[in-house]
């Protein structure tokens, strides 16, 4: 019995990876089995080797269309999309690189979204009662995603198919507005991360610290200047740098930290909080002096203002506040006339950075809004002027102050903090689109399939240090040396710890994409398309000399 959303006895086993009513029934072809049997010289592969439901006497992937329809037996069923392969698959064909191969050689079956429901059999004819409309076949919509080029015309065609289903949809609409807005970087829109403009250079230049700024009890600024007194990048409001830094003694220490102000031509602005057990925020609190040397990596990142028309909601929790603080800075210096909200919260007016600074900036705003929180304000806190509400900045703080449903909103802090604002907001109907994040510390990991373990913090491999290259995870603070253990960046971040974001392992899927802030890497085997400009595919790269990754 095939149903809406699988079939009896043979439903999916990993439902965050695949399954759903767009992928309820996989679809494998006899004569691709033959075909692999001669190309990988094996006699042994047997029905369903692929995971498939229904493994099918002709239907080849060059000759179903997306948007096809198809009785067999009494249930009627729809193409929607090529399968989308992970790692598994090549675990179970003892063939690592078989996620390529089959986008390679344009054989990776397809799914069928149950239009009735209904009983199937072996042997059942299978009938195409219906052609998909601009008939793209499920090889040429596999190629167009996966494979350069990625001509605009046939984007806009394979949009055109109501049938085709919302994951591919989306990553098609990414290529086609990458191509719209004229970008010339590298990369996989449809694939890879949000799409952000390269890093104006690569590697690492010479800063010196121009001056210190106290901009609370708990929180230090820098201003960096070049040394070779050339112009910085413009940084995009919300972009961060990377900073190595630390005493000539010891082992350099690498950070990334949000730009705190709107960037100019001369210098860039830092705002780091001390950690009690933070090696670097302690030094840059206590050691460094103004005149030293720190080296600085370009501007990245695609937590930036997008330039619409609708209300701009800015929601921060303690240093959280700086990528936002920029944003702030950037609509003030443009004189914004849309609606501006400024929501914060910190501890307490001690802990509370750049108070004085924000009430500026909202001043010269036709439209704003402000609200702070003080989690345990002091007894010399004022309610009304230095803060707000007494507790946290939550969700049924937001309902309470009937923030615009239809605006951009912009949260930055501690992962629970924005987890849960944006829970919170997905329940007062605000689109998943018009909420951006931007997390310090290190992203969450994407491993499909991997039964959810406790998060172990991330930590130098067992054994003796590796003979090779210096491997900086710039979010986790390692630094760990290459050894011939490993066969990607991807296995050495996961023996460190580090989270990590995974699927094919195979330079396929783009979901390991992580920014390359310096150094040199290979490939093996080599992607199918290359990352963006100034990122790396981990999970088969291998460094070629010190690396420095956004991990």
């Amino acid at each position: 019995m095939v149903r809406r959303l699988n079939i009896d006895g043979d439903g999916q086993g990993d439902t965050a990876g695949h399954g759903g009513e767009q992928r309820a029934v996989y679809v494998y072809q006899r004569e691709s089995y033959l075909f692999w049997q001669k190309h990988l010289g094996r006699s042994n592969l047997v029905p369903g080797q692929f995971g498939e439901n229904f493994t099918v006497d002709g239907l080849a992937d060059t000759d179903v269309c997306i948007g096809d329809r198809y009785r067999i037996g009494s249930a009627l069923f729809e193409v929607t999309q090529p399968r989308v392969t992970c790692y598994r698959l090549g675990i179970r064909m003892e063939e690592p690189d078989m996620a390529a191969l089959l986008v390679r050689h344009g054989r990776p079956g397809f799914y069928f979204r149950v239009i009735e429901e209904g009983d199937v059999e072996a042997g059942d004819e299978i009938t195409r009662v219906a052609d998909g409309p601009e008939r793209m076949s499920v090889s040429e919509i596999n190629a167009l995603l996966y494979l350069p080029p990625h001509p605009r015309e046939r984007l806009a065609r394979a949009l055109r198919i109501p049938a085709l289903s919302r994951g591919w949809r989306h990553s098609f609409e990414a290529l086609l507005a990458q191509q719209h807005d004229d970008k010339t970087a590298a990369g996989n829109a449809g694939l890879g991360p949000t799409a952000s403009p390269p890093p104006a250079w690569h590697g690492f230049r010479p800063f010196r610290v121009s001056r210190k700024i106290s901009e609370s009890g708990t929180v230090t600024s820098l201003i960096l200047d070049p040394t070779d007194q050339h112009p910085v990048a413009a940084a995009l409001p919300g972009q961060f740098i990377v900073v190595r830094l630390g005493p000539s003694a010891a082992p350099a220490m690498t950070r990334s930290y949000s730009l705190s102000s709107r960037s100019d031509a001369a210098s860039y602005r830092v705002s780091i909080k001390r950690e009690a057990h933070g090696a670097a925020s302690r030094y840059i609190a206590d050691e460094l002096r103004i005149g030293d040397v720190v080296e600085v990596g370009a501007p990245r990142g695609s937590f930036t203002l997008r330039q619409d028309a609708r209300p701009i909601v800015l929601l921060s929790a303690g240093i959280g506040a700086t990528p936002v603080l920029a944003m702030l800075q950037a609509l003030a210096a443009e004189g914004a006339t849309r609606e501006v909200w400024w929501l914060h919260g910190t501890r307490n007016g001690h802990e509370h950075a750049f108070a004085a600074e924000v009430r500026g900036l909202l001043a010269g705003l036709a439209h704003h809004r402000s609200h702070i929180c003080y989690s345990a304000p002091d007894p010399g806190d004022r309610a009304g002027t230095d803060f707000d509400t007494a507790g946290h900045l939550d969700a049924r703080l937001l309902q309470s102050l009937d923030v615009p449903r239809d605006a951009d909103f912009y949260i930055c802090g501690p992962a629970a903090f924005m987890t849960d604002l944006a829970a919170g907001l997905g329940a007062l109907g605000v689109a998943p689109d018009h909420i951006y994040t931007e997390l310090f510390g290190t992203k969450p990991s994407l491993t499909p399939g991997i039964a959810a373990t406790p998060r172990i913090a991330a930590h130098l491999p067992a054994g003796a240090p590796g003979p090779g290259p210096m491997v900086s995870f710039v979010r986790s603070g390692l630094n760990v040396c290459w050894g011939p253990a490993y066969a990607s960046l991807l296995e050495l971040a996961e023996a460190c710890d580090v989270p990590v974001r995974w699927s094919c392992r195979t330079g396929v899927c783009h979901n390991c994409e992580s920014g390359l802030v310096a150094g040199e890497v290979s490939y093996a085997p080599d992607p199918l398309d290359p990352a963006a400009d100034g990122n790396v595919l981990i999970c088969c790269a291998r460094p070629q000399g010190d690396v420095v990754v956004d991990l």
